[in-house]
């Protein structure tokens, strides 16, 4: 089943949207199809944001619970051998 799309109304300076047409042009779309781009990127970025915060959250969390953690110096040399001929094991959480 497809969703039903709506149309929506937005108020734009007359400079944005003269800007959205020049973008628009530029690309050989039309605005609306620049707006919905613009919109859909915007969404992407913001929810990719939104779930990196929820996982820092629940990271915070488990660390405050188990009191586990891996030394940033040890974490930060095994990524840097990744891909190396000597790449290193992860490093182990402690107390």
């Amino acid at each position: 089943m497809t969703a039903a799309v709506r149309p929506v109304a937005i108020k734009l300076d007359e400079d944005t949207k003269a800007r959205v047409k020049r973008r628009a042009e530029a690309r050989r779309r039309s605005s609306h199809w620049l707006m919905r781009e613009a919109i859909t990127q915007y969404l992407e970025r913001e929810e990719r944001r939104e779930a990196f915060r929820q996982d820092t959250l629940q990271a915070w969390e488990e660390y405050r619970t188990t009191g586990l953690y891996a030394p940033a110096e040890e974490v930060e040399a095994w990524l840097a051998s990744w891909g190396a001929d000597n790449e290193l094991p992860a490093p182990t959480c402690r107390k």
